[in-house]
């Protein structure tokens, strides 16, 4: 079956295509090509500041960390799903500059019948902790309560978002500018950073309709059968092998295929906050590999070429979903960060200033690409599985 058919038959899209339409013609901000909305200083009026606000969601990984709950009774998986939605939120924001004074709020919609309120209290409560663990590197999160509403008519089990807004001078703000000359270092998505606890796959929040169906086995289709839409044609609905206890090497470790895939989306917050102060007006460009993977700088460059030639080694988890899927590898690098979620574009000679402040949270990175001039703009990735031209 043609990947383009699984993705439109479970409800969801690689590319977001209807939404960019939908979007196309609203507002960009004042600065339409940084990676996130700016907007004037409504706050306060004042023409040197600018305001921020973001919001996202976990996604349907909400729906992954409910089969694990439900098979373990480990209410931990919830705290990753508080951490996904808002990293989601935050590290967009640091990508145009914004590491501090940030108000956060959250959204939780739930089925009272299915979410139990120690669900609800894993995922609030963490997302004081996080809080607290980012103050340490200097990142200042304000928590400004939110909203959990029971709404089982519209929610099959839980929909977990943050909305993030912050205040901020203009002269501090990282614009795209990618330039033709820049390289891009990558960051890692995968391993454990020093300020991360356990061993991460690199997973962030896109993909997971395809990576929970693809890898997991039908036995859950019947036995959650509120795990997932009941209009989705039976043929696509948990087709993969695995079970959730299943146990995979990585690097010598076994992890159960259930945590790989449910690995909290990482955030680079504290490496964000020193990359910055450290070289101040000399990053081109920052880009969060969240929806469209691989491809996601397409939207912050005119003209440009960009060649990935030298990308990080493909973790276990990225390997796992595509045996498990049979997905071909151009389709991969557009819908999965594959083992990269953060790039740095900038001057070659600055580019071993950036990995060597990633490698002291203990987090790879290297040199991954290049940019080029470029009629239009356009993309090709060199890898051990196939050249592609996106």
């Amino acid at each position: 079956m043609p990947e383009s058919s699984k993705y439109g038959m479970r409800g969801v899209s690689a590319t977001k295509d209807e939404v960019h339409a939908a979007i196309k013609n609203l507002d960009k901000g004042l600065y339409p090509n940084a990676f996130c909305k700016i907007l004037p200083d409504v706050a306060a009026g004042d023409p040197a500041y600018c305001n921020l606000m973001h919001a996202d969601t976990a996604g349907t990984k909400g729906s992954l960390a409910y089969l694990y709950w439900k098979e373990t009774g480990d209410l931990s998986v919830w705290e990753g799903i508080a951490q996904d939605a808002i990293v989601m939120n935050l590290d967009d924001m640091a990508c145009v500059g914004c590491t501090d004074n940030i108000l956060l709020s959250s959204t939780i919609g739930r089925n009272k019948n299915l979410i139990t309120g120690e669900v609800i209290s894993a995922i609030i409560n963490f997302a004081s902790r996080f809080a607290e663990e980012m103050s340490k590197y200097g990142i200042g999160i304000h928590l400004a309560g939110g909203e959990t509403a029971d709404v089982g008519d519209i929610v099959r089990t839980i929909d977990v978002g943050y909305t993030a807004f912050a205040r901020m001078k203009r002269s501090t703000l990282v614009v795209n500018d990618i330039q033709a000359g820049d390289v891009i270092v990558g960051l890692a998505s995968y391993g454990q950073a020093s300020y991360e606890t356990a061993y991460n796959g690199g997973m962030g929040s896109n993909g997971l309709t395809s990576a929970r169906h693809d890898v997991f086995s039908h036995i859950y289709s019947n036995k959650y059968p509120e795990s997932y839409d009941p209009r989705t044609p039976e043929e696509v609905v948990y087709v993969g092998s695995k079970k959730l206890m299943d146990e995979i090497d990585v690097g010598g470790e076994a992890v159960t295929v259930g945590k790989l895939v449910l690995s909290p989306t990482r955030t680079y917050l504290p490496v964000l906050k020193q990359l910055l102060g450290a070289l101040k007006g000399r990053i081109h460009g920052l880009i969060h590999n969240t929806g469209g993977g691989q491809t996601k700088v397409l939207h912050f460059v005119e003209n440009k070429s960009i060649i990935k030639d030298n990308l990080l080694p493909l973790p276990p988890l990225f390997q796992l979903i595509h045996e498990e899927s049979g997905t071909d590898w151009k389709e991969m690098y557009q819908v999965f960060n594959m083992g990269c979620r953060l790039e740095v574009y900038l001057s070659e000679k600055h580019a071993q200033q950036v990995i060597d402040i990633a490698k002291e949270f203990q987090i790879d990175a290297q040199v991954v690409g290049r940019v080029e001039e470029g009629k239009g703009n356009s993309m090709r990735v060199f890898s051990p599985y196939g050249d592609f031209v996106y």
